[in-house]
């Protein structure tokens, strides 16, 4: 209650004397509402943190500006190529990593003003109990010198940094080196997202042919139990033979829609990673042709040499390394020195008459030696000592996964290549052996087990092939993105 009291009195107080027309008051006032303005106290149009995102148009240089992508353009059936294209012009991770790379850029310009001089329009009014001097423009006797209580001045100042120890040219060069690390994920950004996208298509593909091939399956069963029917009005074959076969019917269309499941699922992983709204869903069809190429074998010290050279993430942690070590630096800059220039001039009056003036200009070097800081400089070149250490470990650790990758991808291109090459063959037999037990079971001398078991193996020949033909090209695209080349 007494503080709410001391607050009244004060308002009540302010108000009497600004009704009085007091001038002392009616121009702090007006000196307190401008600061507020310039301040930004006033500002109505805050930043929104949750505007609409757009679609954004991202090219290399992330630059240019956003970009809508249609859906009715989806209507078609997409290849490999437009699906990428789709992707790195909408794709929101990769828009903010371009984001990031203008942040960068905008740092390095911060760091370059440092050190480039500074000019600044100052301006005060002070008001005071008694007179005080106006500083005179000129030596002089008694005739230069005057005296009020209301002191207005306004100066032109200039500062700018003679010599900082290499601080400011050191973080310079750093801003600069962080730039190029995020310019380097931006890019890697960019390959990861090419290697996603070339996954699941190809695995979208895969599941297509997945999908027919179960199909095919189920009208071929379809046409047999037809056909065992027709051999029960005969008299040739047993009502249970009808009845296995009705269950591995039921068993086939449950897998079928256990994999129509897993292609909707892989669609939507597609129009994620492309950046497409959810109405986009319905309109994406892939087309494509999965391929084997006969390749020769991979020298891993010569592929992870490359990938050394090529990784922009590799690339990145060492642009990341250096400016750290230009960081440090800059901090044991702290110990020198530093030589400043600044200089002013301006004029001072009488606030209650503004005829008289005293223009005043003066020029100051100024030097300053760090004694005693508290151990603030000591500690600080510790800190980025030991930042520096992280970074060095990081990069090691980093060259310890990029090997691992690179032996992974040739692994698994030469397993793929191996399971491909084998389940191509073992379709063939698998073909020949069902038309045989087919033929067998129509003549009354195989069993309708034979026939099913030969069609469940015909169907697990196919569906293998056609997982290892995508587990092959996807491993081609991580061999890629293992040594950093273009997709």
């Amino acid at each position: 209650m007494a503080n709410k009291n001391r607050i009244f009195h004060f308002i009540s107080t302010w108000k009497r004397l600004l009704l009085n027309k007091s001038p002392m008051m009616v121009k702090l006032t007006a000196v307190l509402l401008s600061s507020a303005i310039i301040s930004g106290c006033t500002i109505l149009d805050h930043t929104d943190a949750y505007p609409p995102m757009p679609q954004q148009n991202v090219n290399k240089d992330a630059l240019d500006p956003p970009v809508k992508t249609e859906t009715k353009s989806l209507k078609e059936p997409i290849t490999l190529a437009h699906a990428i294209d789709i992707a790195l012009a909408n794709n929101p991770r990769l828009a903010a990593s371009s984001y990031y790379v203008q942040a960068a850029k905008a740092q390095h310009d911060i760091a370059i003003g440092e050190i480039l001089p500074k000019l600044d329009l100052v301006g005060s009014y002070s008001s005071f109990r008694e007179d005080r001097l106006i500083k005179p423009r000129r030596p002089g006797t008694s005739e230069v010198l005057q005296f009020t209580d209301q002191l207005a001045s306004n100066d032109i100042v200039l500062k700018m940094p003679l010599f900082m120890g290499g601080q400011l040219i050191n973080e310079i060069r750093a801003t600069k080196l962080l730039q190029v690390a995020t310019e380097h994920r931006l890019a890697r950004d960019k390959e990861e997202l090419v290697f996603n996208i070339s996954s699941v298509f190809y695995s979208i593909l895969s599941q297509i042919h997945v999908i027919k091939s179960l199909e095919f399956s189920q009208k071929t069963l379809q046409e047999h139990k037809k056909r065992v029917g027709e051999l029960i009005q005969a008299l040739k074959a047993a009502r249970v033979d009808q009845l296995r076969t009705e269950v591995r019917l039921a068993d086939l269309e449950q897998q079928l829609a256990r994999e129509q499941n897993v292609l909707a699922i892989e669609n939507r992983v597609l129009c994620n990673l492309m950046g497409l709204q959810k109405e986009a869903f319905e309109h994406v069809s892939v087309t494509g042709k999965l391929s084997i190429h006969e390749t020769s074998a991979l020298d891993v010290e010569e592929s992870l040499a490359n990938a050394l050279r090529q990784r922009n993430d590799y690339l990145a942690e060492r642009a990341a390394l250096e400016a750290q070590a230009k960081r440090v630096d800059a901090s044991r800059g702290r110990y020198l020195p530093t030589l400043n220039l600044e200089g002013s001039y301006g004029n001072r009056w009488d606030a209650n008459s503004t005829n008289n003036n005293d223009d005043v200009g003066s020029v100051v070097v100024g030097i300053n030696f760090p004694i005693f800081a508290g151990g603030r400089i000591n500690a600080k070149v510790r800190q980025e000592r030991s930042i520096l250490a992280a970074f060095q470990n990081k990069l090691h650790d980093l060259e310890l996964q990029i090997r691992l990758d690179v032996e992974t991808a040739i692994l698994n291109m030469a397993s793929s290549h191996k399971r491909v090459k084998a389940t191509e063959k073992s379709i063939e037999q698998a073909q020949e052996s069902l038309r045989i037990e087919c033929e067998k079971y129509d003549f009354a001398k195989g069993s309708i087990t034979d026939v099913l078991d030969a069609q469940s193996a015909l169907l697990d020949s196919q569906m293998n092939y056609y997982r290892a033909l995508a587990d092959y090209n996807t491993s081609l695209a991580q061999y890629r993105l293992a040594v950093g080349e273009e997709q």
